[in-house]
């Protein structure tokens, strides 16, 4: 990650997460608050570019609210308005820690990746 950050458009915020503009959306949309319901499409990778989520590949985004989910999302996606997509470069504090998933694919206070897209803050 300390490599990452110095990458043209990476920027990062003071909790260490990273985060990259790739497609911005409309002026006019909406940028969610913790307590929202949004609606994503997203693919998470491991470091190593292993593929170990992705709503793309099952076809049908994903409805959740915001403040259930990892705390690299909660603060990233509300960086977002709806419309656009970013990469997230999630450091393992703001991620599983030092547990990772039991079991894997998720080890132990792995950095993780996203390609997040906001289609709707409800």
């Amino acid at each position: 990650l300390a490599a990452n950050a110095k990458k043209d458009g990476v920027m990062t915020t003071a909790s260490g997460l990273q985060y990259k503009v790739l497609i911005e959306g409309p002026e006019d949309g909406e940028t969610p608050a913790e307590s929202n319901i949004v609606k994503v499409d997203y693919q998470g990778t491991l470091i190593n570019g292993t593929e170990f989520d992705s709503s793309y590949a099952r076809g049908v985004p994903v409805e959740f609210r915001l403040s259930t989910s990892l705390a690299g999302w909660v603060e990233g996606v509300q960086l977002m308005s709806e419309g656009d997509k970013f990469r997230f470069f999630v450091p393992s504090a703001l991620a599983y820690g030092e547990k990772g998933t039991p079991g894997g694919p998720i080890a132990p206070n792995e950095a993780l990746i996203f390609e997040v897209e906001l289609i709707e803050v409800k």
